[in-house]
This record gives C-alpha cells, structure tokens and sequence, in this order.
C-alpha cells in the first residue's frame, strides 16, 4: 500500500482481566497501524480478542500495556469521531428510525433544519426512507441494522467500528446488507475496523484482512486483498475471491503456533 500518515496506531497493546485468582490476557503486544479511509476487517478463533480491540479503539476500554491512538492523538475515551456499531443495533425502542437517527445530532446540538436534512440524507442512502416513522419493533432485523449504521453516519464520524454487525442475521439478509455497506462506504469514505467471525465476509469488505491467534489474542497474519470495488457477486464466485478465502481461511482455522512480527507504519498505512 501507498504510504500514508495512520489514521488509527496500536502500540505495543497489551489487555489482562482478572478471572477468579487469575489474570487472563486477552491481547499480548498488539501493534498495527490503520491508513484513512482504509476498510480493515478482523478474523480469527473465539477468544483472540477481536471485541477487545475494538472495545479499547472505542474508548470503552482502557489497555493493561501500551496505546492506542486516533490521529496520532491518544484515545481517552468514546469520541464523536468514532462511530461505534454493535450487533445487537442498540436503537431506542420508543423513537423511530428518523428519531434514533437523530439522536446523535441532537445530543450535539446541531440546528433542527440541519438535523432533519443530514437524517433524511442518510435514511435513504440505506434505502429506509419509506420506514422512516416506524418504530425498531416494526422493521427486520437487517432494517434495524441499517438504521444502527444510518445513525452511525449521520453524526460525521471520521471512523466506524463494527463489531459482528450483521452476525445474527439470516445469510441472504447478511450478503445483502455487505454490499450495501460497501455501497455506502464507496459514498462516504470513512476508515472502518470490521470484527467478524465469518471469513467469506472478512474478505469480501475488505482491503485487508487481519488474522488474529488467540490465547493470547496476537496478531497472526495480515493478508492483503488487492482486488478492485465495486464488489457484487460475481466478485464472490472469481477464483481471485476463492484463492483469497482458502489463504484466510487457512491462516484463521490452521494456525501452526508462529507469531507474525507487528506490521511497521511504513508498510500497513
């Protein structure tokens, strides 16, 4: 890749948690750099810490070791930079999908016209435009995960992180919403850290594909995926696609115990 200034840096992180009279460490010496506007996906076994990675980037956790840092800038917390979208869509209830996509906006204050038109913007840039007064309880699941990612724009955020976001959805709706995402990110460039378990989908979004060990969680391996966008499905059914997967594949379910050296700033942003 083009070297660039890093958008998002681990140094050196390192996470432990107390279990009963023992530590755990769920991440050991994690280092890798981000590039803006990079879409970066994140594989690997149960347990190798994936969720805690994008816990400590979200600022919703702080590491036991090292750092991590947003435009060189340490993260102390949660950030408007930072958008963050989890599995379970996390909407209000008794708001509506323009509402829950407001709320962002309204929390900062920003004007009502303003906030109405950035709403409207981007419920329809997820194709939700006709359910825009329906409550959570009236839409799918894969609805109310585009109304979680529509909010997650609205509020500008320079960076998406993305936990399992469509995990506990049904396969059609899942491959469905994949290209919708892409969609929307080929619109409004962002830098996005994706966690998911799913190889096939792991390669599918990304520009690269980081495969993490577990126990301790580590970076194994990081596989570059040099293919154009848009991808569609023929995307999926192109040996390039199958040669990618099988390497990935390979890399998350036959791990031979090697640990990959930390990725350099020069040669990952």
């Amino acid at each position: 890749m083009t070297t660039m200034t890093a958008k998002i840096s681990v140094r050196g992180v390192t996470k432990t948690f107390a279990l009963g009279n023992e530590m755990f460490t769920a991440l050991d010496d994690v280092s890798l750099d981000i590039a803006d506007n990079e879409f970066v996906t994140v594989v690997g076994p149960s347990g190798c810490g994936k969720s805690t990675l994008m816990n400590i980037l979200a600022g919703l956790e702080e590491p036991t070791r090292g750092q991590a840092l947003v435009d060189a800038v340490p993260v102390s917390g949660p950030g408007p930079e930072r958008g963050v979208i989890f599995q379970q869509y996390a909407l209000f209830p008794w708001l509506t999908v323009r509402q829950n996509v407001e709320f962002g906006l309204r929390t900062a204050r920003v004007p009502g016209s303003e906030r109405r038109s950035r709403a409207e913007y981007f419920i329809k840039m997820v194709g939700l435009e006709q359910f825009a007064d329906a409550l959570p309880k009236m839409l799918s699941g894969g609805m109310r995960q585009r109304c979680a990612i529509a909010r997650a724009y609205a509020v500008n955020p320079s960076i998406l992180l993305m936990d399992e976001p469509f995990g506990a959805l049904d396969a059609l709706t899942r491959v469905k919403l994949q290209e919708q995402l892409l969609d929307t990110w080929s619109k409004e460039r962002r830098t996005v850290l994706f966690i998911t378990h799913d190889v096939d989908e792991a390669v599918f979004l990304a520009n690269r594909v980081i495969v993490m060990a577990a126990r301790p969680g580590r970076i194994y391996d990081v596989i570059e995926v040099d293919l154009p966008y848009p991808r569609s499905e023929g995307f999926r059914l192109s040996p390039e696609f199958a040669a990618l997967r099988n390497r990935v594949w390979h890399s998350v379910y036959h791990q031979d115990g090697r640990r990959s050296a930390a990725p350099s700033p020069s040669s990952t942003a």
